[in-house]
């Protein structure tokens, strides 16, 4: 993790993204203080895949009744 001011970021953005490119994570300060992280792009984000948890999950009838405490 390499931390850049804003200045050296504008001036060398495309040296930056190379270095993303590889890997590497990126921060922009301004002033000393970090405040964006340049990160490289994930690819293999998986599939969501519906009813993957059907059966594990019961919702009692009662669910939605007014709490004890609460009761006038």
């Amino acid at each position: 993790m390499t931390t850049f001011n804003i200045h050296e970021a504008k001036t060398h953005f495309s040296k930056l993204l190379e270095r993303v490119l590889k890997g590497e994570e990126v921060i922009i300060a301004k002033a000393g203080k970090p405040v964006a992280r340049i990160l490289p792009v994930v690819a293999n984000v998986s599939t969501r895949v519906p009813g993957i948890d059907k059966g594990k999950i019961t919702i009692m009838p009662n669910f939605d009744d007014p709490l004890e405490e609460f009761a006038v």
